[in-house]
């Protein structure tokens, strides 16, 4: 059976990949916190909303306050809570920063809440979020130090030409030191942050990930120079993007204040290539994907009770 949605979900973005739930919400300006709850990493924080205290990790893509501004209170409600120490992931420029606030926060409160704060170093690729799992950060193009995140999967595959072999006989060439296999390094998710056009969309880890989450700040085709000076993607870049990725989903965040999410839906069926428009997908669009969410939950109940009507016949 499929997740339930999250709670309050007219406030909450929420799609479902299986086995991946994206959810969160991200307006320009306003908040942005995308979280992947199987995955234990929430991509920038908001304002700390609680769905986003269950993940252990939060990646920041920069420090704009709408990305970063529940940094302090993610750490207070997580130990206030029990949860445990949680871990901030960010640009090592942002790393001093964040430490001198919570040092402020001692002050305030006159207490001291528990945090860790790590850089990770444009082309990190050592940060293990569970097993095999494991966070990769690269450069992006924005008005501040920027990162994007892949989610690794590590893969042990078999050598071609040890398939078929009997187990015995792999168990003697491992013990007598032969290489029988080797790693894959499997792209799951990439989030781009707050972007511009630039080349880290053209990576192999980004272009072949499963699910790409990048922001699409502007939508109107006046706004063109915005997306420009404040270094965010406009409708038209989006467009010049997708024909060089090969993600299965693409999950559009960061939409502007100034267009509807209505009009967003209308321009983006209008401007994308109809190749590239089954696979796109406004975050805050809920009326969409609040009927594609019930649609998949059907189709799972369904396949369920055939299950059980297939095993009762069995029986």
């Amino acid at each position: 059976m499929i997740p339930h949605e999250p709670p309050r979900n007219p406030l909450t973005g929420y799609l479902y990949f299986p086995p991946y739930r994206v959810q969160g919400y991200s307006i320009a300006g306003e908040e942005t916190y995308v979280q992947l709850p199987e995955l234990d990493v929430c991509f920038d924080i908001g304002r700390a909303p609680r769905l986003a205290l269950t993940s252990n990790h939060v990646a920041l893509s920069h420090g704009h306050m709408d990305h970063v501004a529940g940094a302090a209170y993610y750490f207070s409600q997580r130990h206030f809570q029990g949860m445990g120490t949680g871990t901030i992931l960010c640009h090592p420029d942002l790393v001093e920063p964040l430490r001198r606030m919570m040092t402020s926060w001692e002050q305030v409160e006159a207490q001291r809440t528990p945090y860790r704060i790590l850089p990770l170093d444009p082309e990190s690729d050592g940060f293990e979020l569970k097993n095999n799992i494991f966070l990769r950060s690269f450069r992006t193009e924005h008005t501040v130090p920027s990162l994007g995140y892949t989610v690794m999967e590590r893969r042990s595959k078999l050598r071609d030409e040890y398939v078929g072999l009997p187990q015995p006989k792999l168990v003697e060439l491992k013990a007598a030191g032969e290489e029988i296999t080797y790693t894959r390094r499997i792209p799951l998710v990439a989030y781009m942050g707050d972007t511009g056009p630039c080349d880290a969309f053209l990576r192999e880890d980004v272009a072949n990930a499963r699910i790409l989450i990048t922001e699409c700040t502007f939508i109107d085709s006046e706004h063109r120079q915005r997306a420009r000076v404040g270094k965010h993607l406009h409708i038209s870049d989006l467009c010049d993007i997708l024909p060089q990725v090969n993600s299965e989903f693409v999950v559009l965040t960061h939409l502007s204040r100034r267009t509807h999410i209505f009009q967003a839906r209308e321009e983006l069926d209008r401007a994308l290539p109809a190749e590239h428009r089954d696979r796109v997908f406004l975050m805050m669009d809920s009326k969409t994907n609040r009927a594609r969410y019930q649609k998949q939950f059907a189709e799972a109940e369904a396949q369920e009770q055939a299950r059980e009507a297939g095993a009762a016949s069995e029986s």
